[in-house]
């Protein structure tokens, strides 16, 4: 199956503030954020990204024109950024817009710390229709990826903290009331491989480092894997194929 990188959003004016944006309209990059976002593209470019998806929210739309640009810089044909529903912010309703440290006083914040499942943001959604909807997304994305450019492809998803949390918790194997756990910072690049035995998590909350070996080279076999997992751990990207 074709390799998906996961990108936070950079940091924004919301963040900076001590806010929850949700899906408040105007909500865009500060400064740092737009740097963030630059250097996220910068690493990025090293791979040719067959796909470019992002959540319909500026901030994600920014960050996605950041990744393109980096590829059009790379010599590539800059990928169109394509808005998918399914990877919009989770619909924080009356919560929406509010400080943080306020919210943290309200009862719904500890379940929401130690048992997601069991939140339903007043006026909003709850955080298992918010992981369904983005699962379903992803998958049905990544298979249509694969479909139409084989199993090599890399593709670029582009969306929000409890977004892509709740996306790694699934691909891991772990319940959404663990998905605290998880971190994923502004910017931040996890990478996801859904093979037809199970999701392999390669990568997360990765700041820095050469994604060169995701790209596809000439004459190497197609990405596959067999029944499992290789036991004592394979020998990697670079390594012996088994």
């Amino acid at each position: 199956m074709a390799t998906l990188l996961l990108v936070r959003h950079g940091r924004t004016t919301a963040n900076a503030a001590g806010l929850l944006a949700g899906r408040t309209p105007g909500v865009r990059l500060d400064e740092l954020g737009t740097q963030q976002a630059a250097r996220a593209g910068a690493r990025i470019a090293s791979v040719p990204v067959a796909a470019l998806v992002t959540s319909p929210q500026e901030r994600c739309r920014q960050t996605a024109k950041a990744v393109a640009g980096a590829q059009r810089d790379a010599g590539r044909p800059a990928p169109r950024a394509v808005t998918e529903r399914g990877l919009a912010e989770c619909d924080y309703g009356e919560w929406q817009g509010r400080p943080i440290k306020e919210l943290a006083r309200e009862p719904l914040w500890k379940t929401v710390q130690r048992q997601p499942s069991a939140a339903i943001f007043p006026g909003g959604e709850s955080m298992v229709a918010m992981q369904h909807r983005a699962v379903a997304a992803v998958r049905r994305i990544d298979a249509a990826i694969t479909r139409e450019h084989g199993p090599d492809a890399v593709w670029v998803a582009v969306s929000h903290g409890d977004i892509i949390k709740s996306l790694l918790a699934d691909a891991l194997g772990m319940h959404l009331d663990l998905f605290q756990r998880i971190s994923v910072d502004p910017a931040s690049v996890s990478i996801v491989r859904y093979a037809p035995d199970r999701p392999y998590v390669l990568a997360s909350n990765t700041h820095d480092g050469d994604l060169a070996w995701l790209a596809p080279r000439a004459g190497r076999r197609k990405r596959s894997r067999g029944p499992g997992a290789v036991v004592g751990g394979g020998a990697g990207p670079g390594g012996t194929a088994h």
